[in-house]
């Protein structure tokens, strides 16, 4: 996944940078720009009094020393004012900063904290906006393993507004894990013994053979007609595989051909890297994950019941038993098809993320 929400402590993370959350001294201070200088060691202090500060917005670029990761890239975020002072303006300029110095720097990986978030006082449902969309414009157009690192959920929300929405629309249709998997046991239970019944009882309960042509057409087994002839043109089993409907891999080549996409802008859109993508395309037995096919269907902005089918061609259902499924389902009867807000709903929620390759 190009962009991951993750909960982890930001000095453990094996990158090639890590963003501090600094000051415009780029001296030190507290919460993770003490935690990051404690971590790198009195190294970092030493070369960070060679930079001459850093303004806000802005973001400037040290060695990780005794950090796991090779580079630590300080970005001075914005106070909190009230939102009328040019705070968004900053914020996002502290992401696209620290993000361009890292693709300078030939970085592959780089994990952000929230910035502003904390201390500064930045609410926090905005500063994961401005994150993520500053993050975003940079990956449709670069190639680079992004992390939001939270040290614990409380750390990280979306709108309470939002969060109560997708509450509601769980509670009113959540039918539980076990409720499909009873109705079915139920339904056949119903069924069977009918199907049995009319078939014992019918004129037409009389030993079968494969060798019958006197069906009508309609009455007739899928596939049946290729049986109307002779034994002896019976089909082969290759006649057989040509019926097979079209696979997961070519509903989604189809559907990007006729959403005159390209496949890069499928897989960025889809927050999946293009390793991945490749897979998908190129080795027919590959067998992605849900969360990628669901993904791939979001970045297609496809209606529910395609996705529906999507998922059914790769081998997963869609149901009201799953607390996922129904996030999904509750963006989708919105019309959102935000990848990024649905993962930020998803992390909220304690859910796999879009684009996860598990």
């Amino acid at each position: 996944m190009p962009l991951e929400i993750v909960r982890n402590d930001i000095t453990k993370m094996k990158v090639d940078a890590i963003v501090n959350a600094a000051n415009s001294s780029l001296l030190g201070g507290g919460g993770v720009d003490g935690a990051i200088h404690r971590a790198a060691g009195p190294e970092l202090l030493e070369e960070c009094r060679t930079l001459g500060g850093c303004e806000t917005g802005s973001a400037k670029i040290t060695k990780g020393y005794r950090l796991p990761c090779k580079y630590v890239i300080h970005t001075v975020g914005p106070v909190w004012q009230g939102g009328h002072n040019g705070e968004e303006k900053q914020l996002i300029s502290c992401y696209r900063a620290s993000l361009n110095l890292a693709a300078q720097y030939q970085c592959e990986s780089v994990a952000f904290p929230l910035i502003s978030a904390g201390a500064y006082g930045y609410p926090k449902d905005q500063a994961i906006k401005a994150a993520t969309d500053a993050i975003r414009d940079f990956l449709l157009k670069n190639d680079m393993m992004v992390y939001l690192v939270v040290f614990d959920r409380g750390s990280f929300a979306v709108s309470q507004k939002l969060y109560a929405n997708i509450q509601a629309f769980i509670d009113d249709a959540y039918i539980g894990p076990d409720y499909e998997k009873i109705e079915s046991l139920r339904r056949a239970d119903n069924i069977m013994p009918s199907i049995a019944q009319d078939f014992s009882t019918s004129e037409k309960a009389k030993p079968f053979s494969i060798f019958s042509r006197k069906k009508k057409k309609e009455e007739a087994l899928p596939g049946a007609a290729l049986w109307d002839h002779d034994f002896a043109t019976a089909p082969s089993l290759d006649d057989y595989l040509s019926q097979i409907d079209e696979g997961f891999r070519d509903m989604l080549l189809r559907k990007i051909d006729e959403k005159h996409m390209t496949d890069a802008e499928c897989y960025k859109k889809a927050n999946i890297d293009r390793k991945l993508f490749n897979k998908i395309k190129n080795q027919a037995d590959y067998k992605p994950s849900k969360s990628t096919v669901v993904a791939l269907a979001i970045a297609l902005r496809l209606p529910l019941e395609e996705i529906r089918e999507m998922l059914m061609k790769a081998g997963f259902s869609f149901t009201h038993s799953s607390k996922f499924d129904l996030i999904i389902e509750y963006f989708i009867t919105q019309g959102n098809y935000d990848i990024f807000e649905i993962n930020q709903a998803l992390f909220s929620f304690d859910q796999k993320l879009l684009g996860s390759i598990m």
